[in-house]
């Protein structure tokens, strides 16, 4: 599939379940948007207090240096925004009437033309990616996209409180959808080096990073071909989805 061209997206919104995920999965796409002029604004759904490998770490710790990886993160890759919900991990509930809330508010806030996020959908082939916080995620954002975010008459409050008025989102970028919707690939060769710095940023879920170059050129690797491109290339995998 043929994406909006980036020339023609100002500004994009990811939106993920945990720290870490926007750099895991789309680090190199990220810093091609933000060096092409596109303002790029992170929502990251919870705060990661599930996360991290080493037991001396307090686990009231956790959210605080995570919250603070994330920041460094986003920072090598370019991005302009960081919202923070906040909330437990584990405990994701699409239906959600706060959480459903808060995306449309967010969306509304930052109006952007792109939205990346998780696909809500089971990926086989990659079981131990879909976390349950994954797929309510892309559950959530995608019912806040549509109908809430563009209905003028949904949740009017955040219009006559707030001033947010309704506002349509071009597309939805999803990561990890099944192999048969991946329509678009998009090639980080050139950022692939700024992906391994932000990955690596997240110093508290990393146990060898001297292994995360490798780690992360194997985990993409199968995506060349797929894509077309010469060896020795690299590139992230999305499905696309029209919204607008």
């Amino acid at each position: 599939m043929s994406a909006v061209p980036d020339e023609q997206t100002e500004r994009a919104l990811v939106i993920v379940a945990h720290p870490d995920d926007a750099e895991f999965w789309a680090g190199g796409t990220i810093a091609r948007w933000t060096d092409a002029g596109i303002g790029v604004t992170y929502c990251i759904v919870t705060d990661g207090d599930g996360g991290g490998f080493d037991p001396a770490t307090a686990r009231a710790d956790i959210p605080a240096i995570r919250r603070a990886e994330q920041r460094a993160a986003a920072e090598l890759l370019g991005v302009t925004g960081i919202r923070f919900l906040s909330l437990p991990e584990g405990g994701l509930r699409p239906a959600s009437r706060s959480l459903h809330t808060d995306l449309v508010r967010i969306i509304r806030q930052i109006r952007p033309q792109r939205v990346l996020t998780w696909s809500p959908e089971w990926n086989w082939q990659r079981f131990r990616s879909c976390h349950p916080d994954h797929l309510a995620t892309g559950t959530a954002v995608l019912a806040a996209i549509y109908p809430d975010a563009a209905n003028p008459f949904a949740l009017t409050h955040l219009a006559s409180r707030e001033g947010l008025t309704a506002w349509t989102v071009t597309e939805a970028w999803l990561l990890n959808s099944p192999a048969r919707e991946i329509n678009h690939y998009v090639d980080i060769t050139a950022t692939f080096d700024r992906k391994i710095a932000a990955v690596g940023a997240h110093r508290s879920q990393i146990k060898d990073l001297q292994l995360l170059p490798e780690r992360l050129r194997e985990r993409i690797a199968p995506n060349t071909p797929a894509a077309g491109l010469p060896e020795g290339h690299l590139a992230e995998a999305f499905q696309v989805v029209v919204t607008g």
